[in-house]
């Protein structure tokens, strides 16, 4: 059996700044993941961060990644990659299979989730043909294995995500046809919305795909205009030349771990859906279990980092590594920089649902 003071699930940029601050304060820290390497989607953003110089603006998400593991490793925690969890208990054991052949037993005092989030898929006659993959698994292949999904790609979604990659697409050599978007307003921010207008992209709001064209695998897509009820409109269907669609349908977080931990939860959609209720502290309702990044909520990467850090603050506060005092003061520090990333329109929705949880976890937990 192992033994640790902090165990962290997930090396993404919430697990990451959520060890680094636990060590810091003193505490004996394991990171685990299921991926072959660490840094969760930082490696994949080559794009420059928005916000202050605290929240990294203007640094790209790989420089950042690459940041928080050179101070990981300054600090001497101990990261296990290839490492699936496959149980938790209240009592704070952990069980996982390393390597994917041996399995290993953990006990933890305080455990962190941070485990993040799954894409979204969206059914359609055809989806199943190879061509048709999430966005995110796309800009996996462009940014991480150098390997272009297509040549004409079809975008389901304008969100960040969907404009985001759509433009990484074009630096990487591939043609966009269009993006998608179901609604009849565009999702992304205008900064990013922008470019890839700029460079001659069209958007069909207020339509979605109808079919894909193809045999063994896309050829073509179909996609239909919608009335105000999002229903196909007949004679508007339309055909795109395409070898390659991408789905940018939102995300939903990974919480099946805080299920399985006993953790109460509470349901907020403008947050991705079911959640760990968690307070201001990020402690769940299962003692010295807490959560940081996208599985308390979808937002970016720069809040799922500071989140880490608050739940590595309180971790660490909760075994005596800081004093009440010192817990609030560097807590209320981190809370002001979240606070300033979701003063914008899009941020005030995250940060009014946020708050719905914290006042739900404050009503529980205390």
């Amino acid at each position: 059996m192992h033994k640790a003071s902090v165990v962290i699930i997930g090396a993404g940029p919430a697990g990451l700044c959520a060890a680094i601050e636990a060590a810091k304060a003193g505490a004996k820290v394991l990171v685990l993941d299921e991926n072959l390497k660490p840094g969760g989607q930082l490696f994949k953003q080559i794009h420059k961060f928005f916000g202050s110089k605290e929240h990294k603006a203007g640094t790209r998400g790989y420089e950042i990644g690459v940041e928080l593991l050179k101070e990981a490793e300054v600090l001497n925690i101990d990261v296990w990659l290839n490492t699936e969890v496959c149980g938790i208990d209240k009592e704070k054991n952990i069980w996982a299979v390393r390597n994917g052949k041996d399995a290993v037993h953990i006990a933890a005092e305080r455990i962190i989730l941070a485990t993040g989030a799954i894409e979204n898929a969206v059914a359609f006659p055809g989806w199943t043909l190879p061509g048709v993959m999430g966005a995110g698994a796309a800009q996996t292949m462009i940014n991480i294995h150098r390997v272009l999904p297509g040549k004409r790609v079809v975008m389901l979604g304008s969100g960040n995500v969907g404009v985001i990659v759509s433009y990484q697409l074009m630096q990487a050599g591939a043609d966009v046809s269009a993006i998608v978007e179901a609604s009849p307003t565009l999702g992304g921010y205008g900064v990013h919305t922008a470019k890839v207008r700029r460079a001659g992209v069209p958007f069909y709001t207020s339509h979605s795909i109808s079919k894909v064209i193809g045999k063994e695998k896309v050829e073509a897509v179909e996609i239909v205009a919608l009335d105000q009820q999002w229903r196909p409109i007949n004679g508007t269907k339309k055909v795109l030349e395409a070898d390659t669609i991408c789905l940018a349908a939102g995300l939903s977080p990974l919480t099946e771990l805080a299920w399985i931990a006993g953790c109460q939860f509470h349901y907020i959609p403008e947050l991705g859906g079911h959640l760990p209720i968690h307070n201001r502290y990020m402690e769940t309702t299962a003692a010295g279990i807490y959560v940081a990044g996208d599985i308390t909520g979808i937002e970016e990467a720069s809040t799922a980092m500071e989140e880490g850090m608050l739940a590595g603050i309180n971790a660490a506060a909760s075994l005596g590594f800081y004093s009440q005092k010192e817990k609030e003061q560097l807590s209320a520090i981190v809370w002001d920089r979240l606070d300033a990333l979701r003063c914008g329109y899009f941020g005030q929705k995250r940060k009014t649902a946020k708050e719905r949880m914290i006042s739900v976890g404050k009503k529980v937990i205390g």
